[in-house]
């Protein structure tokens, strides 16, 4: 089992989207059995893919008992599961900067059996679920819009990470909502040539409308530089 953490800094930068994107990615082009866990109370990637969190369903005391399976649902689409967000997360912050600094990794743990990779949809900002997150993961991917202040904002997780952690995991930026006809977006494109690039595109806005990741619907540029980001983070994960 590998555990992937798609976190971001700051909101806004397609975090979400690209979770959803690449879990379906890692079902579907790599045949792994994945599933993707909804970590940000408002739930967006479980609602994308469809997915309600059941009736009476907390995420924080299955955490607590390290014992997520009752949790796991099914979607639409073959190997992919999905650990839905509940309102309890509101207050799992508040838990974890009382007990273990593992708590996380070890719930996750115990899935190891079932799945071959877990795909973590993170909530922004630097945080003590950030940390337990972080300490799970065995790589971390960072959206970000191509400009100064996503720059610096990759420079502060990187310099947190060496600050708070003896051997973090390794962080892998990935340029997202890249529009070539801003000019701040060109630069900041060409000075980071070996970063993977998700286009600005209406195919991602339209899955908030479709409700389907980009590999189920149409052909797009979005969706082929989706599948090979996914073929560089499946590369860095078996090296």
């Amino acid at each position: 089992m590998r555990c992937i953490a798609l976190f971001s800094v700051k909101g806004g930068v397609g975090k979400t989207a690209l979770a959803v994107n690449l879990a379906h990615a890692a079902a579907t082009l790599s045949g792994r059995r994945t599933l993707l866990w909804d970590l940000d109370a408002q739930g967006a990637a479980s609602w994308l893919l469809k997915v309600e969190p059941r009736a009476g369903a907390k995420a924080r005391k299955g955490l607590a008992e390290a014992d997520l399976a009752d949790l796991v649902q099914p979607t639409a689409f073959p190997n992919l599961d999905v650990l839905a967000a509940d309102r309890s997360l509101r207050r799992l912050e508040a838990d974890l900067a009382t007990e273990g600094e593992k708590r996380l990794k070890k719930a996750l743990k115990s899935l190891e059996d079932r799945y071959d990779r877990i795909i973590l949809d993170c909530p922004p900002g630097l945080t003590e679920l950030a940390d337990q997150l972080f300490r799970a993961a065995d790589l971390i991917v960072v959206p970000l819009i191509p400009s100064p202040l996503s720059t610096r904002a990759l420079e502060q997780l990187t310099q947190h990470l060496a600050a708070e952690m003896k051997s973090p995991p390794p962080v892998m930026p990935a340029f997202s909502m890249a529009d070539r006809r801003k000019g701040l977006h060109r630069e900041a494109l060409a000075a980071h040539p070996e970063w993977p690039v998700i286009p600005y595109a209406a195919a991602v806005e339209a899955m908030t409308a479709t409700r389907q990741p980009l590999l189920a619907g149409r052909s797009s540029p979005a969706a082929t530089a989706i599948a090979g980001l996914w073929t560089d983070v499946e590369r860095r994960l078996t090296a």
